[in-house]
């Protein structure tokens, strides 16, 4: 699988990402947790529209509605494998913009 272009939505798509890292996670509850991971309110209509291209890549998958309904959604292998080398990238330039940092 080549690696989706997000474009402009990739970080609600990555705070997404790593929110149901920790689990899998309905609408309402993806919001809240990236709200108080990241400090990042996303408003439904961002956070529908980059779960949707999210499902359209292969990159999580929704589960069998639950309570009143609510549709949960999980990661899926690729969407592991993604959300790893992302994070990896954004640690490798944090570390080396702390150490340009550190010089000042």
């Amino acid at each position: 699988m080549s690696t989706p272009d997000l474009g402009r939505f990739s970080d609600p798509s990555i705070l997404i990402l790593a929110s149901l890292a920790g689990g899998k996670k309905h609408g309402y509850a993806i919001m809240e947790d990236v709200e108080a991971m990241a400090r990042v309110r996303l408003g439904t209509g961002t956070l529908y529209g980059a779960i949707a291209r999210l499902e359209e890549y292969g990159l999580i998958e929704a589960l069998p509605s639950e309570e009143r309904g609510r549709r949960p959604y999980r990661l899926t292998s690729a969407g592991i494998a993604f959300l790893r080398e992302q994070l990896t990238s954004m640690e490798t330039f944090a570390s080396l913009g702390l150490r340009r940092l550190a010089t000042l």
